[in-house]
């Protein structure tokens, strides 16, 4: 199992402190950025990490406020500039964001992500694309010469992971635990799928004091649909359930546990005090 970070890039943080992050984390397999709104695109600041990990990946970039033209773009001159080590992951995002935030209708996600990805594939590959559908209409091919990223997909729901499945190279996921990855998210994959888990993480004396901390800044997140059906489908109350939290030991069997059922990836977020979060994921890598 690959085990990476994530490097915050809210906005807050200005280009030279996301280098020495990334330099921080050099002894993991990945480091991961993601969309918030106000903060760094994440395509744009992954090319200035030139230290860090093998892999660069987004978790996630979201699909409706970009055509996948322009992602397959963005993400092609990223791959160019990067030396191959971009993984593209992509998201429909919720309905809060996209249309509260910016104002994009929220239309049939699950189709609204297959076709995207029946443009982005081709397009990332090189070939030129003729699509018509529903949502998309293309007539063209891009001349950036690179080798076409990864590409996972956010997904959640059978819908989605049937178009993971069919459509990407494996899902990413927030919000579980090794028994969903094992009885819900691995048998509706395909045999060589990714499975990339990303999970909060703290090492820490006062466990109960962490879940506290994260219920309150997160507990919001668990009322969205898709994260909602998510915990509900582990048992789960919120997302700080989720939250792995205690000493190193107790962490690595954690880690090993979401080996176990079958996750190829795992994202650890530091929670509190960050290097001896990255210590116990490079001890889970050795």
């Amino acid at each position: 199992m690959r085990i990476g970070t994530t490097l915050f890039a809210t906005g807050a943080e200005t280009i030279g402190e996301l280098k020495a992050a990334a330099a921080e984390v050099q002894a993991l397999d990945s480091a991961w950025t993601n969309q918030r709104p106000g903060g760094w695109d994440p395509l744009a600041v992954l090319p200035a990490l030139d230290g860090g990990p093998r892999e660069l990946g987004t978790a996630v970039v979201p699909t409706y406020p970009q055509h996948p033209v322009t992602l397959a773009t963005s993400a092609l001159t990223v791959q160019a500039q990067t030396g191959g080590r971009l993984t593209l992951g992509i998201g429909p995002s919720h309905e809060l964001a996209m249309t509260g935030w910016y104002g994009i209708p929220y239309t049939a996600p699950a189709r609204h992500t297959r076709e995207y990805l029946e443009v982005l594939r081709p397009l990332l590959r090189g070939e030129h694309v003729r699509h018509s559908g529903e949502f998309f209409k293309v007539d063209l091919g891009l001349e950036v010469e690179a080798p076409a990223p990864p590409v996972l997909l956010a997904a959640l729901g059978p819908r989605m992971l049937e178009v993971a499945r069919d459509l990407a190279d494996g899902t990413v996921v927030v919000w579980t635990r090794p028994d969903t990855v094992a009885d819900y998210l691995v048998p509706r994959l395909a045999g060589d799928s990714r499975v990339v888990v990303s999970a909060m993480v703290a090492v820490t004396h006062d466990p109960d004091a962490v879940h506290e901390s994260v219920a309150r800044q997160f507990g919001a997140a668990g009322e969205l649909p898709a994260y909602r059906a998510m915990l509900d489908r582990g048992g789960l109350s919120g997302p700080a359930d989720t939250v792995i939290a205690g000493d190193e030991t107790l962490v690595l069997k954690e880690i090993q546990r979401f080996r176990d059922a079958g996750a190829t990836d795992f994202i650890g977020t530091p929670v509190g005090a960050r290097q001896p979060v990255l210590d116990v994921l490079a001890q889970a890598r050795g």
